[in-house]
């Protein structure tokens, strides 16, 4: 495959990666001529730093990609602090606080609001089982919104609905944990911690493997072409990061299958807050 051939990309971000928590990188190639809408797997990859991150942007590629992290801040968050309601604005705003800050602030807000409904939420958070995008513990999506959102931007990536850009690089906000849910329902296929490598999960992590083989109807029948390797590191791999990056890869896969049938906006809702995002795949309630 060239260089400036289309690649689809999923991102299994991370906020401060590491050698022991790098951010994961799935590339793959659409099947054009498949009579069934397939994604082939070409590689997973790891990113140690976010200077590397940084790097991958700037490459010469063309991509769409699904990257799990919140691409925007709940409106009530936003109009209760006063902040901008224009997205750009509100990201250089939120750019320029520490995470010590905004932990800070967060919390002051949060504490003045009833048990049950301390977070201020997005439209998008229901319907996909998301994290509320001002959370910064357990898990801390608020500070990978913090850490990606302005590398993003400062990469001139097109963010549809939100940001005019480069439309050759194509950002969408992805959320593993939805399509997850539709394939193994709650049970759990990951774990960070040694301890909680169990048994049980890599059963769920085989079978999410398993599905994604198919074809999938809450993404109009896409699925991925998978080698014996690649299905080896995805059951294997226990922190779910690479199973993560794949599911991401397949929900940019149904965006820009959207894009080639004439849907604007990669089939993000007509009714997307520009100030909030979505998330790719998600159907409004």
């Amino acid at each position: 495959m060239s260089v400036r051939s289309l690649q689809l990309i999923g991102c299994d971000f991370s906020s401060s990666p590491s050698r022991r928590k790098a951010i994961m990188l799935a590339r793959g190639e659409w099947l054009e001529h498949r009579s069934d809408p397939c994604i082939k797997l070409l590689a997973l990859e790891r990113i140690e730093s976010l200077g590397g991150f940084t790097a991958w942007l700037a490459e010469p590629e063309v991509w769409v990609g699904g990257f799990d992290l919140p691409f925007g801040l709940p409106r009530e968050l936003v109009t209760s602090l006063q902040w901008p309601t224009d997205w750009g604005d509100c990201m250089v705003h939120f750019a320029s606080l520490s995470r010590a800050q905004i932990r800070e602030i967060f919390a002051v807000f949060c504490a003045a609001r009833p048990i049950g409904g301390k977070f201020a939420h997005r439209a998008t958070d229901g319907p996909a089982g998301s994290s509320p995008s001002m959370k910064w513990v357990n898990p801390p999506v608020a500070f990978m919104m913090h850490a990606g959102v302005p590398l993003l931007r400062a990469a001139g990536v097109h963010l549809p609905g939100l940001l005019q850009g480069d439309c050759s690089r194509v950002a969408l906000e992805a959320y593993p944990g939805w399509l997850a849910r539709q394939l193994v329902g709650r049970a759990s296929y990951k774990s960070d911690g040694k301890a909680k490598q169990t048994p049980e999960r890599a059963v769920a992590r085989r079978q999410i493997v398993a599905r994604i083989a198919q074809p999938l109807p809450m993404l109009d029948g896409i699925h991925v072409e998978l080698n014996d390797a690649q299905r080896e590191q995805l059951e294997v791999d226990a922190s779910g990061d690479s199973v993560d990056a794949v599911l991401c890869m397949l929900e940019a896969g149904w965006a820009h299958r959207q894009h080639l049938s004439g849907h604007t906006n990669y089939g993000l809702p007509a009714e997307m807050d520009p100030l909030e995002g979505w998330i790719v795949g998600v159907q409004p309630r």
